[in-house]
């Protein structure tokens, strides 16, 4: 892997200031909260799961991976990271969407 910057990947954590700004006490509900964000992070995984082996037929007969699968992918990916960034590494206070 590159070590190099790229245009097309970014990764912004939330100004904290050293955990000052969060919730002391939300880490004690947040596990709680998340529960809905588990189930429907399991339908898009299992949606992941479909795009995937479309996408892996489609590299077969075209060589090529489409676009749409790779978006949907993208999307996927990025809710979990939402989902982790609130209820595992409490980065942040703010509730994550349910869209992708």
């Amino acid at each position: 892997p590159s070590i190099e910057e790229n245009e097309k990947i970014k990764l912004d954590f939330p100004e904290i200031n050293g955990g000052k700004s969060l919730n002391r006490y939300a880490p004690l509900y947040k596990w709680f909260l998340a529960i809905p964000l588990y189930i429907v992070g399991v339908v898009y995984a299992i949606y992941l799961l479909i795009l995937t082996i479309i996408a892996w037929f489609n590299i077969l007969v075209t060589g090529s991976y489409p676009e749409a699968s790779a978006d949907g992918v993208v999307k996927v990916i990025s809710y979990w990271n939402r989902v982790y960034g609130y209820a595992i590494l409490l980065i942040t206070d703010e509730y994550p969407s349910f869209s992708l």
